[in-house]
């Protein structure tokens, strides 16, 4: 079983792999960002706006755990899916037993340095006196759950890499269908308000984690846990971390803009605006996330067919995602922009707050049908190893071009400088990754026409190598069509 998955990355046709893989990691990341919207409808409902205005504080932390995560399962994936397509099982296995113990290391460092001081940095993070008992008591308990989060998200990425994509679908939408019916329980039930929201998240993550351990126990895998593996390898870590630290970077940055948002939220709107940020953020993951699953698909193909230097299938590859997710992008902008009332009224009654956040809506997703290409720009170089471009491109729009943007802005529009900052980063990221994504695609293309000439000659010569030739430049007719 395990062999055919690898086999399949490199001999079933392009468009089906990538549905077959993007697609379970995008039934679990719908519902992820599922159980997000609800624990917000929950706390809009029964706390009310503070409650969101908390969890929106508590959120850079999150996101700074999921960055975790991602530069561990992005790096660690890249390298696991090469070494396959190179036949180099040892080093796969090597890469998994680092990932592993960088797991632990980062995670226990996140929790300890957060519990040590949760006032300082909630304070630091944006959070008014009013708005800071609410943050304190979620972060307080989601910083217990920081490993299993960190583990969680990282596993997702690392079994995926091999070709298969249902076991981190199972985790995820075990987890988030878990959260959702203990939120039910801790929020509705016992009345625990943010702090219930907490302890469902944590006991959710702690049972993805379970599940994905259980994945390498019980040696369904085709990368094996030896304990051997888990002893640090400078080689093996530098890589790691130098391709997954794009993705950690741009996340931090996310966490980092985040910061800077919340405050200027609360100097020019207040914590009304908090509130609707809050509630925009998670609008925004929910649409989010069928581009990154498209993302997620794209990285173990290419990385597997470029470390097996076929670079037909990798053209087809960042092709066919780029198309897939442009097209969701676009109808994601069509449905926010026209309909935000609606969508916000699922999340709170607070005609204020349903005010406010149709009209940061608007400005908010002004420009979300570019960012399709943009997501799968952004893990074109990370599935090839490229660690400079892709660092380039991770911190583009939050570093280069946002924080800029939400510092200056609102100087000048108030609040809608706030809003306007996301346009204004996203456009212009999305000419970045143009720029320095298309040379890499015509250098494939250039590869691909090379080998199939040398096919084509070596078949003139020698009709019987014409099949075993085709072989080596593209699965099936989907593929040689380009």
């Amino acid at each position: 079983m395990q062999n055919e998955r690898v086999k399949a990355l490199a001999t079933k046709g392009i468009g089906r792999l990538l549905w077959s893989l993007s697609l379970p990691a995008g039934v679990g990341m719908f519902v992820m960002a599922l159980y997000n919207v609800v624990d917000t409808i929950f706390i809009g409902r029964t706390v009310g706006s503070l409650g969101i205005a908390g969890l929106s504080i508590v959120f850079p932390v999150q996101m700074l755990v999921m960055g975790v995560g991602q530069m561990i399962g992005i790096g660690g994936a890249s390298l696991i899916s090469r070494s396959l397509g190179a036949q180099n099982v040892n080093r796969a296995e090597r890469t998994l037993g680092n990932a592993i113990l960088c797991v632990c290391v980062l995670g226990i460092a996140i929790t300890v340095i957060g519990l040590s001081g949760s006032s300082f940095w909630l304070r630091l993070f944006g959070a008014s006196e009013t708005v800071l008992p609410f943050a304190r008591d979620y972060f307080n308990i989601i910083l217990l759950g920081t490993v299993f989060r960190v583990f969680a998200m990282s596993a997702n990425g690392l079994v995926r890499a091999e070709g298969n994509a249902r076991i981190p679908m199972i985790a995820m939408v075990a987890g988030a269908v878990l959260n959702i019916a203990l939120d039910a329980v801790f929020i509705v039930g016992l009345r625990m308000g943010v702090s219930g929201a907490a302890i469902a998240t944590v006991l959710a993550q702690v049972v993805s984690a379970a599940y994905l351990m259980s994945y390498y126990l019980r040696h369904r895998s085709s990368v094996r846990i030896a304990f051997r593996n888990l002893a640090p390898e400078r080689s093996v870590l530098r890589e790691i971390l130098a391709i997954g630290v794009s993705s950690f970077v741009r996340t931090t940055a996310g966490s980092l803009v985040i910061v800077f948002v919340n405050r200027s939220l609360v100097a020019y709107g207040g914590d009304i605006a908090v509130a609707a940020f809050g509630v925009l953020h998670r609008i925004i993951m929910f649409f989010f996330m069928p581009l990154v699953s498209i993302a997620q698909g794209l990285q173990p193909v290419l990385g597997f067919n470029y470390g097996a230097e076929r670079y037909d299938r990798a053209f087809r590859a960042i092709e066919i995602s780029a198309i897939a997710a442009t097209i969701l992008a676009a109808l994601s902008f069509i449905i926010v922009f026209f309909f935000p009332a609606p969508i916000i009224r699922i999340f709170t009654t607070d005609s204020a707050l349903v005010s406010t956040g149709s009209h940061g809506a608007k400005l908010v997703f002004f420009v979300m049908y570019l960012l399709g290409f943009q997501m799968v720009g952004s893990v074109v170089f990370q599935a090839i190893g490229k660690a400079v471009p892709a660092f380039i491109i991770a911190i583009s729009r939050n570093v280069l071009f946002f924080l800029p943007a939400v510092l200056i802005l609102p100087r000048f529009l108030g609040l809608n400088g706030v809003w306007a900052s996301f346009p204004v980063a996203d456009s212009l990221s999305f000419v970045l990754t143009v720029l320095l994504v298309l040379p890499q695609v015509r250098r494939f293309r250039r590869a691909a026409l090379e080998s199939r000439a040398v096919l084509g000659a070596l078949a003139s010569d020698n009709p019987g190598t014409a099949d075993r030739g085709s072989d080596s430049v593209g699965a099936n007719g989907e593929d040689r069509e380009h």
